[in-house]
Formats: C-alpha cells, sequence, structure tokens
C-alpha cells in the first residue's frame, strides 16, 4: 500500500468518527443542557437581566436593548462601522416600533 492511502484512509477514518461524534454526543449530554438551561433561566428572572451578551466588542452590540439609533456613528456621521458584529444585528424592535409612531404623526 502506498503511504498516500494509508494516509487518506486514516484522515477518512478521523472525520468519520469525529462526525459521528458530532451527531451522537448532543444525544448523551441533552439532559445535562436542559437542567443548565433551566437554571440560566431562574437566574436571569432572579437577578431582572434585560438580554445575554451576544457581542463583547461595542456597547451597542453588547447591549441591544440598550442601543439608540446613532450609536454605530457615534464617532461622526459618516462613519464606517468598526466593528464586524454591528453587521450582523440589527436594531431592537422597539426602535423600529418609535419611528413608525414618529412617522405617523
Amino acid at each position: 500500500m502506498r503511504k498516500s492511502t494509508i494516509y487518506l484512509s486514516f484522515i477518512t477514518g478521523c472525520i468519520t468518527v469525529l462526525a459521528f461524534l458530532l451527531l451522537v454526543h448532543p444525544h448523551f449530554n441533552a439532559e445535562y443542557y436542559e437542567k443548565s438551561l433551566t437554571q440560566k433561566k431562574q437566574l436571569v428572572k432572579m437577578l431582572g437581566l434585560t438580554d445575554m451578551c451576544l457581542f463583547t466588542e461595542a456597547r451597542y452590540t453588547r447591549h441591544l436593548s440598550q442601543a439608540d439609533h446613532f450609536a454605530a456613528f457615534q464617532d461622526s456621521p459618516m462613519a464606517f462601522e468598526h466593528f464586524p458584529s454591528g453587521s450582523m444585528t440589527l436594531p431592537p424592535v422597539l426602535i423600529h416600533r418609535r419611528e413608525k409612531k414618529r412617522a405617523q404623526r
């Protein structure tokens, strides 16, 4: 057997094992994750947290419910987005509702 065939067989075997583990692992740990999620929900309710921190880059992506319209342009009105997470999140729904109400006036 050639070395390249052995290497290809080894890599294929490793990928197969990893894919199997990725598919099977969640089923074995589902009970733990459900318990952990329940505990986290209780903690959020007890502390009265508003929303989770999705990104750590900027304050307007860290706490989406507390962001204002112009937070992304805080350096200047024509400033580009500094952080990539700003392009992955939308402004909070409340801002859209406020803008619709203002437009209707």
